[in-house]
């Protein structure tokens, strides 16, 4: 068993800001991810996680520093075993001061390891003694963690469309996004991860939701801007306007001005909290360069209705 003062290469009265910095930098160091061609890395990335797991919980921390557990956190020589009146049994058992088990007279000593170091701690061992004298209430390392990056497309985040990923070990599986799910959303895969002796570690995927060539976020809102014709403002028209489902029939009012913002209920991303934001769309009239009857009926015509469009800014 490993000090885990050593393993992570911090003096014994190292500060909880020296422990952190120096578990940071080996971890970042021995990560699976950059040492996919040495299995030792990740077995030494296993050790260093485990120490500072002890080392960062100051009860843990503590205990081990009086000498009562050791340092994969098991009480250090329990039943007096290493010196005094305990010792092996001829036979396959062993003795201690007060107590003498038998390896074959079939006794349960779960209860009495459940009662001196918590029914916890015993049952995570295997529910008792495991051959070793320090074997019992031993809790193997899990494998390590694998971070994943997922690129997931503008439409498929706003409708939660179930994506499909490939995992390192070859196999396909269906990732279900939440709702909210926007760039930096992780999402945990329980036992994707490294194999180990305690079970596989974890797939930790993060989200990146890529840009969209007309659809930008608001929140949870969805904004577009919609082109239309000079005839249909002012004329007023229903025209076809892309939603992130698809595209639904969108009435235009006659009179209609450059910057009019229309709303389509329910078109937007889904909310943590249930439903959906909307889809607001803001009406550009497309005037075309080069049209001569336009010009022609411009030039032609007064504009008398039409007013100062810029009077209530004093000018």
């Amino acid at each position: 068993m490993a000090d885990p003062y050593q393993t992570l290469g911090v003096a014994r009265t190292a500060t909880e800001a020296d422990i952190k910095k120096a578990y940071r930098k080996l971890a970042k160091e021995l990560h699976p991810d950059r040492n996919k061609d040495n299995p030792k890395a990740a077995e030494r990335f296993s050790q260093v996680t485990n120490a500072y797991d002890l080392l960062s919980d100051k009860d843990k921390r503590a205990r081990f520093d009086r000498g009562e557990i050791d340092g994969d956190g098991n009480p250090a020589a329990p039943f007096g075993f290493g010196g005094g009146g305990g010792g092996p049994r001829p036979g396959g058992g062993f003795r201690s001061e007060g107590f003498e088990f038998g390896a074959g007279e079939g006794a349960d000593m779960s209860d009495i390891f459940e009662g001196l170091f918590g029914g916890a701690q015993a049952r995570r061992g295997g529910g008792g003694f495991s051959g070793g004298f320090g074997g019992f209430g031993r809790q193997q390392p899990k494998g390590a963690d694998i971070q994943y990056k997922l690129q997931v497309a503008f439409t498929d985040a706003a409708t939660l469309a179930a994506q499909r990923v490939t995992l390192g070990d070859g196999k396909s599986i269906e990732l279900k996004l939440p709702a909210g799910v926007a760039t930096g959303t992780q999402m945990r895969l329980a036992g994707k991860g490294q194999p180990g002796p305690g079970g596989a570690g974890d797939a930790l995927v993060t989200i990146e939701v890529q840009p969209h060539r007309f659809f930008v976020r608001d929140g949870d809102d969805v904004r577009i801007d919609l082109p239309i014709t000079l005839a249909e403002a002012v004329l007023g028209a229903k025209v076809k306007a892309p939603t992130v489902d698809s595209a639904v029939m969108l009435t235009i009012p006659a009179g209609t001005s450059s910057g009019r913002t229309l709303r389509l209920k329910g078109k937007g991303f889904h909310k943590k909290g249930g439903g959906r934001g909307d889809q607001l769309v803001t009406l550009m009239i497309d005037i075309p360069a080069d049209d001569a009857d336009l010009r022609t009926f411009v030039e032609g015509w007064s504009g008398a209705g039409a007013g100062n469009p810029r009077g209530a800014m004093g000018v």
